[in-house]
């Protein structure tokens, strides 16, 4: 039945194994909502005001949101609404759309599209690009494949959030009024957006019902493209009619005219798909790339269709070559097994149990609906370590009787019994260690809880299969008396090993002679212990390297279109022509700010990330009036704050015009420190504005409303939607604007008339003055609050830790009032929060292993006794994670909780013997604890052994997303080697210090109390 189970556990492991998702990290649910408006030609200042505003107002009364933040530049609000982690995400949209209902009557009347939101978090970067080029086809023909049918399609696959059209060149009719012959004819340019908009109306004209039918009226159609609208009759005077091209050119155009994009330098349309927060980005990706044949044949045979930046590449990559150090884990493992037992019958038993207790961990991951991505799978490579622990201490024990003389039968069933109890202590304590984590708070809670969860089912599987399989082999094909192999290798490792025995036996008797010296140098790794964990320095999640870099290029704050794109080209062209480049694609959407997707090749055939970052910022350093901010595209990105660079750091006053002052000074103190790179901020107030000042007595005795002359401004250069044609696919916009668009200054404002109450045309200038002044290119809020968001990388080796102490110094130094709020955002933020929570979660574990094993052992004292070797494996790690550069990150801290439960093990193992041996054979202490170590000197070895082959090849860094495992493979590694030499000495004076406190063990009744008591309770049971 043991072997049919077994059996059942293997096939159904590999079935689940098959289904298994591919992920690059587990799915952690960000609930963020990205809201988008637009009012084309409005200022950051008043897209703040009358935008987002009213908006922010009506989201903060939504149940969970835990911040609210708004970006506003020309024509254009992003609000990114943050939710608590437990928030349901489509609940929440409906709270959204609630309030944008609202809050609907609040926006301008101007706004010809209301807001949109998306379940989207707006600064995680595409996880594909698809470009399309064609050398016969325009760029608004590619356009409209784009929109009408690669990206409604695209949107309706499961876990596509929205499909980005980058470079937009969406057809539109452009009507470039000529404002000084409009006022020759008597005509002003909200009179001609009036006549436009009545002769291409669109609404229902009715139906005609008679006795038999009843028909349908159709009036004249809607006027289709820029040749029909330049015959159109915009007034008759006298008999003469003035048609529309007589004051205006009228010309097939683009929606956007200021946005571009480009793909290896040439013109294209670029599609970024971008998942849904808690989507799987190798699925999404996966079935983009199904649809992209379909595409193909339905548009022309010129349009080239081609994929940049896919993120899965990465993914996969990491995910093989950690099933690579898998394998190699499990080979390192076995080897250590059959040195140490020198059959290979007998290493073939807790051989056999290592793939059935991963395997069957496949099927419960797959129940519980996790996913293999670099977390599951480093846990799963750790626990090859881990799960031959239980086998190897019951095959140990066993093999011992065996060679005793007893028969394999006999010897199964006594060894089993012997180690049983001590089996399901290492078990369930390894798993204890485990429980702080499924109470970690927020996001990294949330991600490493499945890290702990296929660790501790997999040693639950192991302790299950330890229990049962391996003694019904041991039983089966274990033998008395069976000749050991006579090779050089076995001789040798015997040797070896009977040397160290015999060394350890005789430095054991001095230590247990110099028991005051050793617990002086107990109780110094705990304050060695403490000394290191303050001095090192501190990261948050190691910087990881999958061959994409995001840049962005921002120009002079009052620069004009064509300049942008020309310094835009020049950083591409730069950045092209590094060797460690494959693709670039680059985009411009009107302001003074633009982005490149860098792809770079292999890593095989490229230089490492840190030193590609280096090189390719001074090659554009020197590119004048520019400044570019590159960034590693990371697949762990927190927050919804879009920034130039990577960690944020925010301002906030209700005083906005200190704001500026104080993170300018801020800035300074960083640029002028060399472990910051990358320093900037989202304050952009140099930008040019010319301020139109109306004299308002003039106007009221000119007869001129305020209203009026905004609205004629508007019309011509706000760029007014005055018509939209309709058609079977897609609806286009008519835009009015005033002649000359490009070449325009403020003496083009002398053109401008206005209607007066008398029916007279008034200049505008007769009534207003123009002058310039600097003002605002964004404007941004946190919490309905002004802020600016100051943003920063960091040099290579540079742990953020750092960078947060060095930021508080600044503060104190400049004297940074109380009124500035200052916050971290992002990654920053969790950083921040995770400092508190690692002391936590390492204190928690050791407090919820003590409780267990105080009621495993029912004793407060020898717990102390086991845990009390914990110090000296955390001094390990730490000197370890120092000695090879690495900082104290998440990684490395749970590293440091694994050691945890390895290292206790061995204690466990001698502790329990012990104890047993005082209990059932009266052995004296000291002989007891004494026998206990070199009984178990041999499985101590074999596990710690088995545990540190474990986790070398993750220590050693190989393969693609290495820099996220190769922490806590170093802690590990460290650890078990300080520790094994440390613990093996350190708790045998322990136990023996403490075991004079314990008692006499488990109060025992004797038969005789156990008789006398039965009646009283049988008489209690009959009453009751």
């Amino acid at each position: 039945m043991t072997v049919l189970l077994s059996i059942a556990i293997v096939v159904i492991g590999l079935f689940a194994y098959a289904g298994l998702p591919i992920a690059a990290l587990p799915s952690y649910n960000t609930p963020i909502i990205n809201v988008t408006a637009a009012l084309p030609g409005a200022s950051p200042e008043i897209m703040a005001a009358s935008v987002a505003t009213p908006l922010e107002k009506q989201f903060s009364t939504i149940a969970g949101l835990a911040t609210i933040s708004s970006s506003n530049t020309r024509g254009n609000t992003s609000i990114t609404l943050e939710f608590n982690p437990d928030r349901d995400i489509d609940a929440a949209a409906v709270d959204v759309q609630a309030a944008l209902l609202r809050a609907q009557r609040s926006l301008p009347e101007e706004m010809t599209s209301l807001p949109a939101y998306r379940k989207v978090n707006p600064a995680d970067q595409s996880v594909l690009l698809v470009v399309l080029t064609s050398p016969s086809l325009s760029l608004a023909e590619l356009n409209d494949y784009a929109e009408n049918l690669i990206s409604p399609s695209l949107s309706t696959i499961n876990g596509v959030a929205q499909v980005l059209v980058f470079g937009q060149r969406r057809y539109a009719v452009r009507i470039q009024a000529r404002a000084d012959e409009l006022a020759a004819r008597n005509m002003t340019l909200d009179e001609l957006a009036a006549a436009v908009r009545a002769a291409n109306a669109n609404t229902p004209v009715g139906v005609l019902d008679g006795p038999r039918q009843s028909l349908t009226l159709e009036a004249n159609k809607q006027l289709p493209n820029a040749a029909a609208f330049a015959e159109l009759v915009i007034q008759s005077k006298d008999g003469v009619s003035m048609r529309l091209k007589d004051v205006a050119t009228i010309e097939d155009s683009v929606e956007s005219a200021k946005s571009g994009s480009w793909a290896n330098g040439e013109p294209s349309i670029t599609l970024g798909i971008q998942r849904q927060p808690n989507a799987n980005t190798v699925e999404v990706v996966d079935a983009v790339k199904a649809r992209l044949p379909q595409f193909r044949d339905q548009m022309p045979g010129s349009v080239e269709l081609k994929v940049l930046n896919d993120r899965s590449v990465s993914i996969r990559e990491a995910i093989h070559d950690v099933k690579i150090t898998l394998f190699l884990t499990i080979a390192l493992v076995i080897m250590v097994i059959f040195l140490f037992l020198k059959r290979l019958s007998a290493t073939l038993i807790p051989v056999l149990s290592l793939p059935i207790s991963l395997i069957g961990c496949f099927a419960l991951m797959y129940a519980l609906g996790y996913s293999l991505d670099n977390i599951s799978l480093l846990g799963i490579t750790i626990a090859v370590g881990l799960v031959v622990d239980d086998a190897i201490v019951m095959l140990e024990n066993i093999v011992r009787h065996i060679e005793d003389g007893m028969e394999p039968l006999a010897a199964a069933l006594k060894g089993s019994r012997e180690v049983g109890f001590t089996i399901i202590s290492i078990s369930i304590s390894l798993v204890a260690v485990f429980i702080p984590i499924f109470y970690m708070p927020g996001v990294i809670g949330l991600m490493f809880h499945e890290f702990a969860a296929v660790v501790s089912l997999a040693i639950l599987v192991s302790a299950v299969v330890s229990l049962t399989l391996v003694p019904m082999l041991c039983s089966r094909y274990l033998r008395h008396g069976e000749k050991e192999p006579d090779n050089w290798l076995s001789r040798g490792f015997e040797r070896v090993f009977q040397a160290v025995l015999g060394a350890y036996e005789r430095a054991l008797d001095w230590c247990l002679q110099k028991r005051f010296l050793v617990l002086m140098v107990a109780l110094s790794t705990f304050a060695l212990t403490a000394w290191l964990f303050q001095s090192m320095p501190k990261g948050f999640f190691p910087e990881e390297d999958i061959g994409q870099i995001s840049a962005v290029v921002e120009g002079p704050q009052d620069v004009s279109y064509p300049v942008m794109v020309n310094l835009v080209k020049t950083a591409s062209d730069a950045m092209m022509r590094d060797p460690n480049v494959a693709t670039i694609s680059s985009r411009i959407s009107g302001t003074n700010t633009g982005n490149i997707f860098i792809g770079l090749k292999p890593r095989s055939e490229r230089e490492s990330m840190s030193k590609v970052l280096e090189r390719m910022r001074k090659e554009v350093s020197s590119i004048p009036g520019l400044a570019v901010y590159l960034t590693p595209v990371q697949n762990l990105r927190l927050g919804g704050r879009s920034s130039k660079s990577r960690y944020q750091y925010v301002l906030q006053s209700v005083r906005a015009d200190e704001l500026n002052g104080w993170s300018e000074k801020l800035q300074e103190k960083m640029r002028a420190d060399p472990i910051f790179r990358d320093v900037t901020s989202d304050s952009q107030l140099k930008g040019l504005q010319a301020e139109v000042e109306i004299d308002r007595d003039r106007a009221n005795q000119a007869g001129v409303q305020i209203a009026d002359i905004r609205s004629a401004l508007y019309s011509a250069y706000g760029e007014r939607q005055v018509s939209t044609i309709f058609t079977s696919s897609n609806s286009y916009q008519v835009i009015l604007q005033s002649a000359g668009s490009g070449q325009q200054d403020e003496k083009d404002l002398n053109d401008i008339y206005v209607r007066s109450k008398a029916g007279a045309l008034v200049p505008l200038m007769s009534v207003a003055t123009v002058r310039r002044s600097a003002g605002p290119v964004a404007v941004n809020h946190q919490g309905q609050l002004q802020a600016i968001t100051v943003s920063f990388n960091l040099a290579p080796k540079v742990p953020l830790g750092d960078a947060s102490n060095k930021l508080e110094n600044f503060k104190q130094e400049l004297g940074m009032p109380a009124s500035i709020i200052t916050s971290y955002a992002g990654d920053a933020a969790v950083f921040q929060s995770s400092q508190t929570s690692q002391v936590a979660l390492l204190l928690l574990a050791v407090a919820v292993i003590y409780i267990l094993l105080g009621v495993l052992y029912e004793s407060y004292i020898h717990p102390i006794t086991i845990l009390a070797g914990l110090p000296s494996a955390a001094v390990g790690a730490l000197l370890a994670l120092d000695l090879f550069g690495f900082e104290l990150t998440l990684i490395a801290t749970i590293g440091i909780l694994m050691l945890i439960g390895i290292v206790k093990k061995n204690a466990i193992m001698m502790i329990d013997f012990a104890l047993d041996a005082q209990r059932s054979e009266g052995m004296e202490p000291t002989k007891a604890i004494r026998t206990a170590c070199i009984l178990r000197f041999r499985p101590i070895m074999m596990t710690t052994l088995a545990a540190l082959m474990g986790a070398v090849p993750i220590a050693f860094g190989w393969g693609a997303g290495a820099e996220l495992r190769q922490p806590l493979g170093v802690a590990i590694v460290g650890g078990l080697l300080v520790s094994q030499v440390i613990t093996l000495f350190i708790t045998p004076v322990i136990y023996l210090y403490l075991d004079r406190f314990s008692g006499t063990g488990p109060l025992q009744l004797s038969p005789e109390v156990l008789a006398q008591s039965a009646p009283a309770d049988v008489s209690a049971a009959r009453h009751g």
